[in-house]
């Protein structure tokens, strides 16, 4: 028979596991890390003089697959009409730019129009109905995995051919936007930590054209991120009234969607 000692013990036993479980969990979210995307968008040549529309943002749903209305705007910094068909042979123009989002897995981007939107047909110039878009974004299934510290573009590619549809007899001529989306890493990183902790160090990775400093965190961890690929040369200067030498590390090789582990360095 279970003492009423026992019970108290086997229910306390259940509440920190439970404790246990949603902490881990809560680091795990925490300690993801972050990723910085930016998003461009082109197009493909089309059969026609001119194709406007207007982009009013850009939005992301990050570690969510679900249908819910969870998204999040990037913030789009160059919003307005263009014309598709002068974003071609390599023209395109930047919607979002280096937005920190958490990283993981970015599952669909959304592509948000206005109502401001048309094409111009044998000189005529027709408005372009585009209702889905208008009301919710055109939904961009990705699906890529964001590493922690890396940078990546997206780029949205607009067929114009296929995104233009005559409704019928109506003369009403709709958006139906097919687009297409692919990602590029940009950058990679150096990472590492010092030890002893206690002493402020700056960390600072140079190529001769680009430079990235960051401060050790309480802990002795740095990360340096947003660096092109190539060799680096980083120095480490802890806080001169430490006494600590300063050192220098060549070539430290970056590659693209990376991160350079350097380790643990001693600053004795």
């Amino acid at each position: 028979m279970i003492t009423l000692k026992q019970f108290k013990l086997a229910i306390l036993s259940i509440f920190a596991i439970t404790l246990f479980n949603c902490s881990s969990d809560e680091d795990t979210s925490s300690n993801q890390g972050t990723s910085t995307i930016s998003v461009k968008m082109m197009d493909r040549p089309g059969d026609y003089e001119h194709v406007f529309v207007e982009v009013v943002d850009v939005m992301v749903k990050v570690n969510d697959a679900s249908e819910d209305d969870n998204w999040t705007s990037l913030e789009a910094i160059n919003t307005g009409v263009y014309d598709l068909l002068e974003l071609t042979g390599g023209i395109n123009v930047l919607l979002v730019d280096d937005f920190v989002v958490p990283s993981g897995t970015l599952n669909q981007i959304r592509l948000v129009l206005g109502d401001d939107n048309s094409v111009v047909i044998d000189g005529e110039t027709f408005p372009l109905n585009t209702p889905s878009a208008q009301q919710s974004g055109l939904k961009i299934q990705v699906n890529e995995t964001l590493a922690p510290n890396i940078a990546y573009t997206f780029l949205l590619d607009f067929d114009v051919d296929e995104s233009i549809v005559e409704a019928g007899n109506s003369g009403n001529i709709n958006l139906r936007p097919v687009i297409r989306a692919s990602v590029e890493a940009n950058t990679g990183a150096i990472s590492g930590s010092i030890t002893p902790i206690e002493v402020q160090t700056e960390i600072t990775a140079t190529n001769g054209m680009d430079t990235v400093s960051a401060y050790a965190d309480v802990d002795g961890n740095f990360v340096l991120v947003g660096l092109p690929q190539g060799a680096y040369t980083v120095t480490i200067t802890p806080d001169p009234l430490s006494g600590l030498p300063i050192q220098v590390l060549d070539n430290v090789e970056v590659a693209v969607g990376a991160t350079t582990e350097l380790g643990i360095i001693p600053l004795e």
